[in-house]
């Protein structure tokens, strides 16, 4: 099993910035990438951003494309999200997800763990 565990969430004005920070442990020879997905109030859960293991190949969703960097240390077994010029809409539950499948992929069903999510709120 892996164990993933988001930190950094919280609530800033729109055009500021927040870094998430994943930490995963326990299997994490398992994982190859790790994505962001984020779920909004009465919405479905949605890709956000993935990197995989090795190349730290990346992936963004349109609507992050420019604002958003996702990185990752593999020998701390974390990923973080920058997050810039945020806006209303970016309002949501962020999750950090893990795949061991050698892949990298938009789908969270291809992703085998999940974190608890972390709350970011943007607001004046």
């Amino acid at each position: 099993q892996v164990q993933l565990v988001e930190s950094g969430g919280g609530l800033v004005q729109p055009g500021g910035s927040l870094r998430l920070s994943c930490a995963a442990s326990g299997r994490t020879w398992n994982i190859n990438s790790m994505g962001w997905f984020r779920q909004a109030p009465g919405k479905e859960r949605e890709f956000v951003a993935a990197i995989t293991r090795s190349l730290g190949r990346t992936d963004y969703a349109d609507s992050v494309q420019g604002r958003f960097t996702i990185s990752r240390d593999n020998a701390k077994n974390t990923v973080d999200l920058q997050m810039n010029s945020l806006k209303p809409e970016d309002t949501a539950v962020y999750y950090c997800a893990a795949d061991r499948g050698l892949r990298l992929s938009r789908h969270l069903h291809d992703y085998d763990y999940w974190g608890q999510g972390t709350q970011v709120t943007v607001s004046s």
